[in-house]
């Protein structure tokens, strides 16, 4: 049997076709491992991955199985990007594009890792550790090239809020995920060739790394407290179907359904209400300057505070057109007779290409091609995400939709930390997909990496109040196609983390000597 399975092995790598359908394999295994799918051993697409990079006759071939397995592993994780495409159908010829141009581009930082590792792979069991390294290297440029786009990296394949996932209030997702791509990709070395103590030893060491997280993690957690602090917080969720959401017609239903819900009332007052990003189809200035201002006003109390998210428009002469537009966050106090009063506004800092900004604007719209924004030209920046102060609960770290897979955007210094993120999203672009449960667990990483909850409001789902160690308690989570509100008391942030306090330093401290190991056992091993 095992002479019959080698047999298949060597015969699926001699043949050009098997090495392709492995690579797409590796990479389909890999993506599907992510939440909401869950199937923890497509983790083994890594050590896959690796042994096909290393079998590659050249680095040209090394890097087109790298590059085929990172066009399965995107293409899997990022299909429903597609879906925002479909609600105007003046765009709907661009969604095959979106479907199958994302991953053929993401899929070069896998190529670029596989052709780096076929290039410089060492003899021995240690070429775990470069190929481990030179894969979350990359993994983080994607995160950070071109503003990046840090979607379903490794270490997010472990659900936020389990004991695996903890280790990123240490390392990060990035340092959780150099660690779990060396831990699966040794135990490749049970069916390479070469001395079977050296290959046991190998994979033996990679077992032990995945028990020490879950270790780790289980201790963590085994120690979390939870201590609810006074503020009571209320997440709107309309269900509000993106395609209806900006027909004339359907604007006042949409006013009438989040003041309802914002009125209704629960067995406490809450201190804070949330409406999600672009709660209302239109600007801030359309809704102040309207009786809409007045029947919000009338949902809230004397002393109540709204975070709505909305679109704003501001004078500039320098820019095109004359204004400038910025995707916000309003904080809105109830002063009573007095009415709303705005008390701070949050601009997003990190902008979705082609979704609030076009790169390469004028040759793109030469072609036909125009961001998805509701506004007359496309967002512009704000300045890098700053904690905002409120009147009636402690001071919160606002990340608007896209900016909740960042790391490193919510300060940890001392004076500087806030109380609690808030994360208002507007996955209804992305319907019923994959998409929104996967941006609930990578937005839950933000809590695991600062120590802080994390409330997060969206119009269709998923809202849910996160606590600091990523976890989601019964009855505090809103799915998909569910009309409603979330009341919960605000959880006490838990200790600073090393996370916060470092930010990548551990991570790349670690990146620096498993690229070490790797490449110095390689020039030993050509000494000798």
């Amino acid at each position: 049997m095992k002479a019959r399975l080698s047999a298949l092995w060597e015969g699926l790598l001699m043949n050009r076709w098997g090495r392709i359908a492995l690579a797409l394999l590796a990479g389909a295994g890999a993506a599907l491992a992510h939440p909401p799918f869950g199937v923890l051993p497509g983790l083994l697409g890594y050590p896959l991955l690796m042994l096909l990079a290393e079998r590659s006759s050249r680095v040209r071939g090394g890097f087109w199985v790298g590059w085929l397995a990172g066009f399965a592993y995107f293409f899997i994780g990022c299909w429903w990007v597609a879906e925002a495409f479909l609600v105007n159908k003046d765009q709907a010829w661009m969604a095959p594009f979106a479907a199958s141009l994302l991953p053929m581009g993401l899929g070069l930082f896998f190529g670029t890792a596989t052709a780096l590792y076929r290039r410089f792979a060492p003899e021995g069991t240690r070429r775990v550790l470069l190929f481990a390294a030179l894969f979350a290297l990359l993994e983080w440029l994607r995160g950070h090239v071109l503003t990046g786009f840090p979607w379903n990296p490794t270490g997010a394949a472990w659900a936020a809020g389990s004991a695996m996932s903890q280790f990123a209030s240490v390392g990060g997702v990035y340092g959780l995920g150099l660690l779990t791509l060396g831990a699966v990709s040794a135990l490749g070395l049970l069916i390479d060739p070469g001395a079977r103590r050296q290959r046991l030893v190998g994979a033996g060491a990679g077992v032990l790394v995945l028990v020490g997280l879950f270790v780790f993690g289980a201790v963590r957690l085994s120690s979390a407290e939870l201590v609810r602090g006074p503020t009571l917080v209320r997440l709107v969720q309309a269900d509000i179907p993106q395609e209806s959401k900006w027909s004339p017609e359907a604007y006042q239903a949409i006013v009438d359904r989040y003041v309802a819900l914002t009125a209704q009332r629960g067995a406490a007052l809450p201190d804070v209400v949330i409406w999600p990003e672009g709660a209302l189809p239109a600007t801030a200035n359309d809704v102040f300057n309207s009786p809409d201002a007045q029947a919000i006003a009338g949902a809230l109390q004397t002393g109540q505070t709204l975070l709505m998210g909305l679109s704003r428009g501001e004078a500039d002469p320098s820019a095109k057109g004359g204004a400038r537009y910025y995707n916000s966050l309003f904080a809105l106090n109830d002063e009573g007779a007095a009415g709303l009063r705005v008390g701070a506004i949050y601009d997003k800092h990190r902008l979705v290409p082609f979704g609030e900004y076009l790169p390469l604007g004028r040759l793109m719209s030469r072609i036909g091609v125009r961001s998805l924004v509701h506004v007359p030209a496309d967002f512009s920046p704000g300045p890098r995400p700053a904690p905002i102060s409120l009147v009636n609960a402690p001071n919160a770290q606002p990340l608007i939709c896209y900016e909740s897979l960042y790391p490193g955007f919510t300060p940890a210094r001392e004076g500087a930390r806030p109380a609690w993120i808030v994360n208002v999203s507007n996955d209804a672009w992305f319907g019923k997909t994959s998409g929104p449960r996967q941006h609930l667990n990578l937005a839950s990483y933000r809590a695991i990496e600062t120590g802080l909850p994390v409330a997060r409001a969206t119009p269709t789902g998923v809202s849910a109040m996160i606590d600091p160690w990523g976890r989601i308690a019964d009855g505090e989570r809103l799915d998909p196609d569910h009309s409603g509100v979330i009341d919960a008391r605000l959880p006490e942030p838990a200790a600073p983390t090393i996370y916060g306090r470092w930010g990548d330093g551990l991570f790349a401290l670690l990146l620096a000597l498993m690229l070490a190991g790797g490449l110095g056992w390689r020039r030993r091993g050509r000494q000798a």
